[in-house]
């Protein structure tokens, strides 16, 4: 049984679901105004190895994962390119969704759009509001009072004497050090983009989307909440404070995060020059599962440093194992060669908080054993159902 970190508890905890079998996923997904950069699709790998790990487990999974395609920088870029943000978000969507395959990440079940869910977000603001949880500003903005749930802080583990009640945060971007009013609903000028309020014309924040779509599709509590790090707080943090504050019930039960990709030591960052997506690596002749293979090496609670020599040891060793399982034949009807415990000591190792690392190293040792080709080819196949190369 696979025994994953949950952040809510700082522990390790064996994963049982809410309703057995079934397995609701949730993962944040791309703010669609430009290509995904390299590290955003660590977290995406991630959600995908645990998706493919909980089905080897006999689990059925149902993986949500939005597309917000209604921000600050969307509105922007589309402005800058003089196109309509329906025409943007539309093509950086495709490019996501292209992304993914060339990862050999299994498609979602539900990508719902966050601008296909505004009355439900009203909805859901209103509520709020009754609650005493909101309040409303003059200029039509809603904002979530943190001084009104006495849990916020929680998952961040923030101090309650950080806590500066009373000071409003109103733009998509964010400081991490402040903690402070958020807001639901955002007031705009007639002649931008937004929807009809009962507090007037206005966008919903970035927070608020993803409790709404998270529920809609899997209930009101839900087993596995996944993203990086990075989005502990405020974001996860400012979806526990409103879902809870709604319904009364635990929002989710494990929450999952991955850690950053360093380049060269840094943190990714345009201003750094060391911005990279995927179609940069396949400029330089790399192709994109040698991506997915250099993640594996790395445990996703661990930084893992991209540089260009980490990357072409990960393709020179995926193109060795290809060259080296080469014609080996998968026989309809043989079984998994588990004599010397190999596959039971890759899963072992899997359901120990995802030790990707040292499933790789079993996967090699079983490639380089005397075993013969025929049944380590039934079992690789196996493997490679989770590991996905």
């Amino acid at each position: 049984m696979l025994r994953i970190y949950n952040t809510l508890s700082r522990n390790v905890e064996e994963f049982t679901p809410i309703n057995p079998p079934n397995v609701g996923i949730y993962t944040c997904g791309p703010t669609v105004h430009d290509y995904m950069h390299i590290g955003n699709l660590r977290t995406f790998v991630l959600s995908d190895l645990v998706r493919r790990m909980l089905e080897a487990n006999g689990f059925q999974i149902k993986l949500v994962q939005n597309i917000t395609d209604i921000e600050d920088k969307i509105i922007k870029k589309a402005k800058e390119k003089n196109i309509n943000i329906e025409e943007l978000t539309s093509e950086y969507t495709k490019y996501f969704f292209e992304d993914l395959g060339k990862l050999n990440i299994l498609p979602a079940n539900v990508n719902p759009k966050a601008t296909e869910h505004i009355k439900a977000m009203i909805k859901f603001i209103e509520e709020l509001i009754k609650k005493g949880l909101a309040y409303i500003e003059a200029d039509g903005s809603v904002y979530f009072d943190i001084s009104e749930f006495p849990d916020y802080g929680k998952l961040s583990q923030l101090d309650k004497r950080e806590l500066k009640t009373g000071t409003r945060i109103l733009s998509d971007e964010y400081t991490k050090e402040n903690v402070q009013d958020f807001a639901l609903w955002k007031a705009v000028d007639p002649n931008e983009q937004g929807w009809n309020s009962p507090w007037g014309k206005g966008r919903p924040g970035w927070h608020i989307e993803c409790s709404v779509m998270s529920q809609e599709y899997l209930g009101e509590t839900f087993d596995i909440h996944i993203g990086g790090v990075d989005l502990i707080f405020p974001h996860h943090e400012n979806e526990i404070a409103q879902s809870e504050g709604k319904t009364g019930k635990p929002f989710v039960k494990f929450f999952v995060h991955g850690e950053l990709l360093l380049v060269d030591g840094k943190k990714m960052a345009k201003s750094e020059n060391n911005f990279f997506t995927l179609r940069d690596l396949e400029e330089r002749g790399f192709e994109p599962l040698a991506l997915r293979y250099l993640f594996l090496t790395a445990h996703y609670r661990d930084k893992l440093n991209f540089t260009w020599e980490s990357l072409k040891a990960a393709q020179n060793a995926l193109n060795n194992l290809r060259e080296t399982i080469r014609g080996w034949q998968n026989t309809p009807g043989v079984k998994s060669q588990n004599t010397p415990g190999v596959k039971q000591r890759f899963m072992d190792y899997l359901n120990n908080d995802l030790n990707t690392a040292q499933a790789l190293a079993v996967m090699w040792e079983l490639v380089k054993s005397d075993i013969p080709s025929s049944k380590k080819g039934a079992t690789i196949s196996e493997m490679d159902k989770i590991l996905g190369l």
